[in-house]
């Protein structure tokens, strides 16, 4: 078993930044692939990010690219998302995840990833 706990959500105006932290514990954190998803009121949960477990490999969903990064410190257990130039539609209850997986980076769907943090919110205003 693992546990996630995301913090780091808050309100933001459009433009800004901010940074989630995803802690996991009871597990050998090093051993899981990390991804981050999202979900807004009335729609599905989509993918964000993902990071292989040795860091080496990064995977992002087109519509973050180039504002969002995704990174890891396996020392810390944690995972990290730095979410840059944050915009109205980036609104939404961000989850963290994590799969004992090959280290590689191309995991983007829900159902790839078995454990799973309750969610913070992300909130920008216009």
């Amino acid at each position: 078993q693992v546990q996630l706990v995301e913090s780091g959500g808050g309100l933001v105006q459009a433009g800004g930044s901010l940074r989630l932290s995803c802690a996991a514990s009871g597990r050998t954190f090093s051993n899981y692939v990390m991804g981050w998803f999202r979900q807004a009121p009335g729609k599905e949960r989509d993918f964000v990010a993902a990071i292989s477990w040795s860091a080496t490999r990064t995977n992002y969903a087109d519509y973050v690219k180039g504002r969002f990064t995704i990174s890891r410190d396996n020392a810390k257990n944690t995972v990290y998302l730095q979410m840059n130039s944050l915009k109205p539609e980036d609104s939404a209850v961000y989850y963290c995840a994590a799969e004992e997986a090959e280290d590689y980076s191309d995991y983007d769907e829900e159902w790839e990833y078995d454990y799973w943090g309750q969610g913070t919110q992300v909130t920008v205003s216009p």
